[in-house]
């Protein structure tokens, strides 16, 4: 049975709080499926035993439960809607340039002007994400290589505490979370943030934590709840950050170039004949 139905069958034996609840989910149920119980008590002002009383009272444990279960209903009605070999490549090549072109908007001159600056004037630049993100952390690593950047990723959290307790107000460290809300990246921020260095974020919301404690946040879109891992959240994630290393390499070019001619030589040094 369909979460909305189950809510309108027992719409009339809530309480008048649980109804502020219930109109909520039925308005806005993606707020439910990305956001937050914070989030959410701010947004109708209720306290955390409403919530999970209300869950309870629609036949789940808690907040968790009831979360979990209306986001793999949201998942299997937009996979559903793939069905047929067509429609299911279609689905697959617009879920990514909607990913793409809703990023762009998200996108701006300002932004990348002020990470560029941040990037010219460190003196060591960190890489920090877990997960997906840290795999993203790598690759980001190598485009900046590509136009003479050094920097180093990280994606153990042990490793990023103990990064992040040795920074100086001159480095910087970019930060890498689609939800923003990874314990482990926000902690290690947290340290880096504590010994002045500087922050970039790249996450979806400007409320999350991390992007809370960044100085400068470059906004991805990506909503994968239930589809962690997804290839439209790691496309957000890799537009964002070939913008970032497009815009410094347009400040500066002739820098760039070279170091781009340098390793290309130095690659083709390795190629077999």
């Amino acid at each position: 049975m369909k979460i909305e139905q189950i809510i309108k069958e027992k719409f009339n034996s809530l309480t008048k709080s649980e109804k502020k609840i219930a109109n909520y989910i039925l308005e806005s149920p993606n707020h439910i499926i990305y956001g937050t119980m914070n989030e959410i008590k701010g947004a109708i002002q209720v306290g955390d035993a409403t919530i999970v009383r209300f869950c309870q009272k629609l036949g789940y444990s808690g907040f968790s439960d009831f979360k979990i279960e209306m986001a793999k209903e949201d998942y299997s009605q937009k996979e559903s809607l793939a069905n047929d070999n067509q429609l299911f490549f279609d689905q697959a090549e617009n879920k990514i340039i909607d990913c793409i072109q809703r990023t762009k908007r998200k996108m701006d001159i300002k932004s990348l002007k002020e990470s560029s600056e941040l990037l010219s004037n460190a003196t060591a630049i960190y890489i920090f994400g877990v997960g997906l993100s840290g795999n993203t952390a790598q690759d980001l690593e190598a485009m900046f290589l590509r136009i003479g950047i050094q920097s180093k990723a990280i994606s153990d959290n042990h490793f990023q505490m103990q990064t992040a307790a040795l920074l100086k107000e001159t480095d910087l460290v970019i930060g890498i979370s689609l939800s923003g809300k990874t314990q482990d990246l926000f902690e290690a921020l947290g340290v880096a943030k504590e010994h002045n260095a500087k922050i970039i974020s790249i996450t979806n919301t400007l409320v999350s934590p991390v992007a809370q404690i960044s100085d400068i946040v470059l906004q991805t879109v990506s909503e994968e709840f239930f589809n962690g891992a997804s290839l439209s959240g790691k496309v957000s994630q890799l537009y964002v950050c070939d913008l970032l290393v497009r815009y410094h390499e347009k400040l500066f070019e002739k820098e760039a170039l070279s170091s781009r001619v340098e390793i290309i030589r130095a690659v083709m040094n390795k190629s077999l004949d």
